[in-house]
């Protein structure tokens, strides 16, 4: 839970990444630092550093909960887990790095599924370039938009339907146990074609034998945070 100055601890963290880029998720579900196409790229979600300029990629349940944070075994599957009255929902992120094509894709995938009863989100994508100092545009595409700035360009892709404020994109959905969506960002002009990532194919990455250590890269799981559990609340 983050203290009085608004900033989650580093302990409060997990690391995702696909041995070019990585993301720090908090155990509120919030991404705030994510640099590509590289480690020493300037950062994209930055509020680790600077929680008013900094930018992040929100995503959590709509309503109080406790969450839990643990890597999927033997995998770099990160999962955020909420535990709230009527429902246990997670997200789980990662980022593939399965062959030559999804390595130049440079995609991040955020899957949210509830696990039991029903659960609301709510999303907000506030991507700040070049560390909140290159200003962006917002540009409407088939299922999500794209963010332009100088030295950079992604685009954000959903399964549900969003909203943006030509800075931000917005959203605010509800599962049934059982039901999933999906939000994946990709870097326009890496060398392959942005797509949408559907429920489907992010479930279909999620069992592929790359998570196994097919690639080299494998993983051992560790409890993200040392498997504590904290309270997540609205932002308000």
């Amino acid at each position: 839970m983050a203290g009085d100055s608004g900033y989650l601890p580093v302990s409060e963290h997990g690391l995702i990444g696909d041995m070019h880029r990585v993301a720090l998720v908090g155990t509120n579900g919030t991404i705030d630092w994510y640099c590509s196409p590289s480690f020493d790229a300037p950062s994209i979600f930055g509020s680790l550093l600077d929680a008013n300029l900094g930018g992040c990629f929100e995503l959590a349940a709509a309503v109080p909960a406790k969450t839990r944070q643990f890597y999927h075994p033997d995998t770099n599957v990160l999962i955020t887990r909420f535990f709230a009255d009527d429902g246990v929902g997670e997200i789980q992120d990662f980022m593939p790095v399965g062959g030559v094509a999804e390595a130049r894709r440079r995609r991040l995938i955020r899957r949210v599924l509830c696990v039991r009863g029903a659960m609301p989100f709510r999303v907000k994508v506030s991507p700040r370039f070049g560390y909140g100092m290159d200003q962006h545009t917002v540009t409407e595409v088939e299922a999500g938009v794209v963010f332009t700035a100088p030295e950079l360009t992604v685009r954000l892709t959903a399964t549900v339907p969003v909203e943006h404020d030509d800075r931000d994109v917005t959203a605010e959905f509800k599962l049934a146990e059982g039901e999933s969506a999906v939000f994946a960002i990709d870097e326009v002009g890496s060398g392959a074609m942005p797509r949408a990532c559907s429920s489907e194919e992010a479930e279909e990455l999620l069992a592929a034998p790359w998570l196994s250590g097919g690639t080299g890269c494998r993983r051992r799981a560790t409890g993200a945070g040392g498997g504590r559990s904290c309270t997540a609340r609205r932002s308000r």
